[in-house]
């Protein structure tokens, strides 16, 4: 730090112009960039490497960006404010782009103006967001290349990204021949020119290049640093929303807890209740079977006189409605009865479900499991969070998750289908200025890249196919070019 600026290897006529730029990229701009400043300040970055054409940019996509662009200066279209030539004096375009077709400014400005016209509703930030979105997908964004030689001594180009490192001819930056992701690469070392990477498997030998230039080796040591500095920040951000759900997780498991108690003591008073209740329809049964044996003894005893009959027959009548009486309050406590047994079989019922509850909520450890895997390709320095306590653990199956699981899908659908609208009006775009091509003006990125598109090559899905070997194949076949 106490080295003078000018001591450095910077231009010696004045003024002397200093540029504040990121040195590492991203790999997700929309989960990385956090504040609004700091994603503004990118935008202008990547906006000016790709008008550079330090990133290689197709052109259809050019135009696309370009009016994500404008969006984010101009904001919502209005054709009586935005009237034809408002762009003139804008620099959105690669100059390769307007040089490779027949096509006048206002053309241009057309084509702009027709996508930026469906940016509306969008503030300048989601603008932003949407430009870095597209770019962070560009073969060669964030990558910085090196020139390399292998054992052989054949001449090849180093590309170091937040991805990892890659191995390209000189000719094709584009498409990388070998790749070797960051959690794949235990330690990096040099001696002077020449570079050791030795590969997380330690029954793998380490495979070495060379280098003319010694700021290689700095660039690609930081970068593995601000990698696990990204995957430590992730592993704090996992750990957060752990400690959250295992908050939620408890609260889950004390209301589950209270409902069982409930249920208990419910149960508990029902079952009393029933028992209570059949006790008395039996009483209430036994009464009217003696009423009706006090009924029968009354008519088998004679009575001769009139008065000592009539006062009979009202005994008798009396006796009956009183057996009635009876026989319908007993039926009346019988039913009652059946109805609390059928009410304390479903306390039981709710009883054995808050258990079964409960036991979800105490016995489920398929995420902490997940958790514990995932942080194995973390580096050794990394905290392990010890995130269990009192038997709790995430549970994938509750109710939240697939509520959660439900809007995830959605979310990818919308994506899915919005990508597909887009990619359809690229598809349009690039087939309505085909015609108007130089084809003698196409560079060999334009080649290159029209290549990969035929054969239905992106950037992630080049570099998923070549991580799919083994690391000790791409060892060989690297030390074989």
């Amino acid at each position: 730090m106490d080295k003078k600026v000018l001591d450095h290897d910077v231009p010696t006529e004045e003024p002397v112009t200093f540029h504040f730029l990121a040195k590492f990229y991203p790999e997700n701009a929309e989960e990385e960039l956090v504040q609004e400043i700091t994603q503004h300040l990118f935008f202008l970055q990547v906006k000016k490497q790709i008008l550079d054409e330090k990133i290689y940019c197709p052109p259809e996509a050019s135009v696309l960006l370009a009016s994500y662009a404008v969006q984010a200066k101009y904001g919502d279209y209005d054709p009586n404010v935005h009237k034809r030539g408002f762009l003139a004096q804008e620099e959105l375009l690669p100059k390769r782009v307007i040089n490779l077709y027949q096509m006048t400014p206002e053309m241009w400005e057309e084509r702009i103006t027709a996508w930026y016209a469906e940016h509306r509703g969008r503030a300048r930030d989601e603008a932003e967001m949407e430009y870095l979105k597209i770019a962070q997908d560009l073969e060669m964004y964030g990558v910085n290349y090196f020139a390399i030689r292998n054992k052989k001594g054949t001449e090849l180009l180093l590309g170091v990204d937040a991805l990892g490192l890659h191995i390209y001819d000189p000719d094709n930056r584009l498409t990388p021949k070998i790749s070797f992701p960051w959690n794949e690469i235990r330690n990096i070392s040099y001696s002077d020119k020449e570079f050791t990477i030795k590969p997380l498997d330690k029954k793998i030998d380490v495979f070495k290049f060379n280098s003319s230039k010694l700021r290689v080796n700095k660039l690609m040591e930081r970068q593995r640093l601000a990698r696990e500095k990204q995957m430590r920040e992730e592993a704090e951000r996992k750990r957060d929303e752990l400690e959250r759900r295992l908050m939620q997780l408890k609260e889950e498991a004390t209301m589950a807890n209270e409902a069982l108690m409930r249920s208990e003591e419910t149960a508990d008073l029902l079952a009393e209740k029933a028992q209570i209740t059949e006790e008395e329809a039996k009483l209430l049964a036994q009464k009217a079977a003696e009423a009706e044996q006090e009924m029968q003894r009354i008519k088998a005893t004679a009575i001769r006189t009139e008065e000592e009959k009539r006062l009979m027959e009202q005994k008798v009548l009396e006796a009956e409605m009183l057996a009635l009486k009876m026989a319908e309050e007993s039926e009346r406590r019988a039913k009652e009865a059946d109805q609390l047994k059928q009410d304390l079989q479903e306390a039981r019922e709710s009883e054995r479900r808050a258990k079964q509850k409960l036991l979800e909520i105490t016995s489920k450890s398929s995420y902490t499991q997940s958790m514990n895997s995932s942080t194995t390709a973390l580096p050794t320095d990394l905290p392990s969070f010890n995130l269990i306590s009192e038997s709790l653990s995430f549970d994938f199956k509750d109710t939240d998750m697939k509520r959660l699981s439900m809007e995830i899908e959605k979310e990818k659908v919308e994506y899915m289908e919005k990508s597909k609208h887009l990619q359809e009006q690229l598809n349009e775009l690039k087939t309505e200025i085909e015609a108007l091509k130089l084809k003698e003006r196409e560079t060999a990125l334009d080649i290159l890249h029209n290549e990969n598109g035929s054969r239905g090559n992106s950037k992630h899905n080049t570099i998923k196919k070549l991580t799919l070997q083994s690391t000790k194949s791409r060892v060989a076949f690297f030390e074989e070019l």
